[in-house]
């Protein structure tokens, strides 16, 4: 689902926009599973009771499944899908919620600085942690994001925006190097 082009501004133009890893949905996807196998076998066993126990039996089971269902699945489902993480060309948006619904954006002007962690199952899953320090009081961390390494440079890039780059998003290619200043080799030269 691509983020609205009417809340963008004229020239804004998104570069990245996911919603959390699917790692998130891994554990209430086990507890659907475990509650639709618990919930046949109870229904299986309340079939051998006898009448008006068995109907009565069933029914209380078709209402805790329904509700741990609920709870643990559809829940976090809907809160995964409706949890947005958009870098555009001007700001990073983030926004969560269904009912009650919050949401962040930090110009790219006031980004200072932008680090990711992972650990080693957020690197098997591809995912990680993206810390942006702004102009507030503590860092602002974003959990499960997808790709993490290229969101993250992607949004060096556009903090930084600088010409003399040597990134494209077709791969590294040559630029026109800086001329040296203070004895430093060109940036192109540095990473030969």
């Amino acid at each position: 689902m691509a983020y609205p082009d009417d809340l963008l501004s004229e020239q804004e133009h998104v570069v990245v926009h996911s919603h959390p890893h699917f790692k998130m949905l891994i554990f209430p996807t086990l507890a659907f599973l475990v509650t639709l196998g618990a919930g046949i076998w109870l229904a299986i066993l309340a079939k051998d009771a006898g009448s008006p126990w068995n109907t009565v039996g069933l029914i209380a089971i078709a209402v805790v499944a329904l509700v741990l269902i609920v709870w643990l699945f559809l829940a976090p489902l809907v809160r995964w899908r409706t949890t947005h993480f958009i870098v555009t060309t001007d700001r990073l948006i983030a926004r969560e919620g269904v009912l009650k619904r919050t949401g962040i954006d930090i110009p790219m002007g006031r980004i200072n600085s932008v680090q990711f962690e992972h650990d080693l199952l957020d690197r098997v899953f591809g995912c990680g942690t993206l810390i942006i320090e702004s102009a507030s009081a503590e860092p602002l961390r974003f959990e499960d994001i997808p790709h993490v390494e290229k969101v993250h440079t992607v949004i060096y890039r556009e903090v930084n925006d600088n010409p003399y780059d040597d990134y494209r998003a077709g791969g590294p290619q040559q630029t026109e190097p800086l001329p040296p200043q203070g004895g430093h080799p060109p940036r192109g030269d540095r990473r030969r």
